[in-house]
């Protein structure tokens, strides 16, 4: 029986990732405030987010989760947020369409402030500093004041999310995803790209079935699934103090959710069982998930499972794999057939980033989309060997035009690095690079949806 919980019951456990704030007066103050304000979402669309994941734990849908490592707040622009939307509705659409699959909208945006850190502290030309954790906790540039942890930033974190989500809404609801404007999704810098030339074909293709739909009388005024989306936002439950502040009691249900964001996740550093961030997620009703590094053996992984869900819930648990392209085939296979073996209900999803990060000879830390996508084949590989649902992708991405990961059909080299690597920690893929996952990825859905035809067309045919 597990103990009974609370949104402080977290901190009665051992942590990890935790920043010292110089002033705890100042600190609780903040949390204090934070747990006043209004809600970023709402219960009901982490209801509505959960029921979409259940359909992809079953098979009958795809998980695209992708966008920043660290939001900025230096970088807070109107045509920032526009532009990842713009590419994660690209990538979407190449999924459903050219995959035949739909899929679940998911972005890493509106919360994914804080970062977690190999070290507390990191040296500079002989000085020593805490490390950066994220614009939530400290800021980036090197020096002592900017780097001592600041519980004010919560509430510029609280702001900038709130502000964000409000444009994702009205980009989501307002007219901006009309599938009829497909064409003018294209970003002006992937026009000229390989990936830019097969998203114009297949928004050709597009273009036609709705000219076919218009004909039969099905249109964007009458079929409203044709001009909005659903879109949910996620970020990794780190600083427990904020997330606390945004848990509250679901009027209609009585349950707790977290209101900071539609699905939360820990990740490798913090998913001891007995430790704060584990205990904090168990007691929120949102679709929760956890990293999956190496080092997580099957049996850790169903006590885990069963912490975390223990009602076994479909789409409550998301499994976010995170292995690297040359680890992968070592251990995703023995956490698949462990979870099979109990009948346990989980979306695996593939996060072929942070297993993948190499530093190259100009300094900069980078990722090879060779690797990227070697880990996401082998990720679908290992589950149709299985017998189970490669549910979905977890990427940074943006919609910039920066040059942090090497390769991808436009071939960006190492000496390509300096000129646009605009990320706070961690290499993203760039628009190109996302859609052409994405076409990569949906190819793979297209033919083993193909190949699952083949049976039922053999038994409909009496063979």
């Amino acid at each position: 029986m597990a103990p009974r919980w609370s949104p402080d019951s977290w901190r009665t456990k051992p942590i990890e990732q935790v920043p010292v704030y110089p002033d705890g007066a100042q600190l609780a103050q903040v949390e204090q405030q934070l747990a006043t304000f209004p809600p970023l979402v709402f219960a009901g669309e982490a209801r509505e987010l959960k029921a979409k994941l259940a359909r992809v734990a079953q098979g009958e849908a795809f998980l695209l989760q992708g966008g920043d490592c660290a939001e900025s707040f230096a970088e807070h622009r109107a045509d920032t947020i526009r532009d990842f939307f713009r590419v994660f509705l690209q990538m979407a659409v190449v999924l459903t369409y050219a995959g035949g699959s739909p899929v679940v909208k998911l972005g890493r945006i509106a919360g994914q402030f804080a970062k977690p850190r190999s070290a507390p502290t990191e040296t500079q030309g002989g000085k020593e500093l805490p490390s950066y954790r994220g614009d939530i906790i400290n800021d980036i540039e090197f020096t002592e004041a900017a780097r001592t942890p600041d519980p004010q930033r919560m509430h510029m974190a609280y702001r900038q999310a709130a502000a964000t989500l409000n444009l994702l809404r009205a980009f989501a609801q307002g007219g901006y995803a009309n599938l009829e404007h497909v064409h003018q999704w294209n970003l002006g810098f992937v026009k000229d790209s390989p990936a830019g030339h097969r998203y114009q074909e297949l928004a050709e293709q597009i273009a036609g079935t709705l000219r076919f739909m218009r004909a039969i009388g099905l249109t964007a005024d009458n079929a409203p699934q044709l001009r909005t989306t659903s879109f949910y936002t996620s970020h990794e439950a780190l600083l427990l103090g904020y997330e606390q502040a945004m848990t509250r009691i679901d009027s209609t249900s009585g349950d707790w959710y977290a209101t900071s964001g539609h699905f939360l996740w820990a990740g490798d550093r913090t998913r001891q069982l007995d430790h704060a961030h584990m205990d904090y997620l168990r007691g929120i009703k949102n679709p929760i998930g956890v990293k999956c590094g190496p080092s997580l053996k099957a049996d850790d992984l169903l006590r885990l499972i069963d912490f975390l869900s223990p009602q076994d819930e479909p789409g409550r648990l998301t499994l976010i794999c995170r292995f690297g392209a040359d680890k992968v085939g070592n251990h995703l296979p023995a956490l698949i057939r462990a979870v099979e073996r109990e009948g346990k209900s989980v979306v695996w999803a593939c996060d072929p980033m942070h297993g993948n990060t190499i530093k190259a000879g100009s300094g900069y830390k980078t990722r090879p989309f060779d690797l990227i996508l070697k880990e996401v084949e082998a990720f679908f590989d290992i589950h149709r060997s299985e017998g189970t649902h490669a549910g979905g992708i977890h990427v940074e991405m943006t919609g910039q035009n920066v040059t942090e990961c090497v390769g991808g059909a436009k071939a960006v080299t190492e000496t390509d690095l300096s000129d646009r690597y605009h990320t706070h920690c961690d290499p993203r893929l760039n628009a190109d690079q996302s859609i052409e996952l994405a076409f990569i990825v949906a190819e793979r859905l297209k033919r083993e949806r193909e190949e699952r035809r083949l049976p039922e067309i053999s038994i409909a045919a009496g063979e």
